[in-house]
């Protein structure tokens, strides 16, 4: 589980998050939508342990920057930054190294051949385009199998065939009991399969709910955010 509670985030004068909580179960997918300056990347660095804040932030009873949070949690950045002398295999080798797996060749093989990895597993970082390091990072955050996984804007880049694929496995993750915070401005590439939604502006939460709580509403996840994020001030 995911705890986020009374988020606070000031840089210099300006509030970026004003005093936010929320929580993620396990196997539920929650969705952060908001317009640019909403304060969702501040958040999302928050959670991953990149900034200081005020507040309290917890992954499966565990303070977020603590090495026990660490293990059962991963991260698919929006930008994703290879080393440029490890060639794609070597970075999964090396994140299978890092969080202490052992049997992780046959899963390896697997998510190189999901994501049309296996005949460029020996490219190196440097030779890689958009598309293929996010692929990769998707890789590495696989291959870990967490238990609290965070995705800022996953589908970017991403051909068709990988979308489809990574959709899958994210309802994998789910039905194993993961929790998934997922960060996107794609709405529609969402809308299918989200159990709750966050939905920020000026630093607030503005609108939260799981699906079943919204479906009075009779809306599209897409309407549901133009709603509360077109309203006058």
């Amino acid at each position: 589980m995911l705890l986020v509670k009374n988020l606070i985030k000031k840089y210099k004068n300006e509030l970026a998050v004003n005093n936010i909580s929320f929580q993620v179960d396990e196997g539920e997918i929650a969705i952060l939508l908001g317009p640019n300056g909403a304060g969702k990347s501040t958040t999302i660095k928050s959670i991953v342990g990149l900034l200081k804040y005020d507040g309290y932030i917890e992954i499966c009873g565990y303070k977020n920057k603590t090495i026990e949070a660490k293990k059962v949690f991963s991260y698919v950045p929006e930008v994703s930054s290879m080393f440029d002398l490890l060639t794609i295999y070597e970075h999964i080798e090396y994140i299978a190294a890092a969080y202490g797996i052992v049997d992780y060749k046959d899963q390896a093989e697997e998510l190189l051949k999901r994501f049309d990895l296996s005949d460029k597993r020996n490219k190196l970082g440097k030779e890689l385009s958009k598309g293929m390091m996010q692929k990769v990072s998707i890789c590495c955050a696989l291959i870990t199998h967490p238990k609290v996984i965070l995705f800022d804007e996953p589908l970017m880049g991403l051909d068709p065939k990988a979308i489809k694929e990574l959709k899958k496995a994210i309802v994998e993750l789910k039905e194993k009991g993961a929790s998934i915070l997922i960060s996107t401005h794609i709405i529609d590439s969402v809308d299918d399969f989200w159990d709750k939604v966050l939905i920020m502006k000026n630093g607030n939460i503005v609108l939260a709910g799981t699906r079943k709580e919204l479906m009075s509403r009779n809306e599209t996840l897409e309407e549901l955010f133009f709603d509360v994020t077109e309203e006058k001030e």
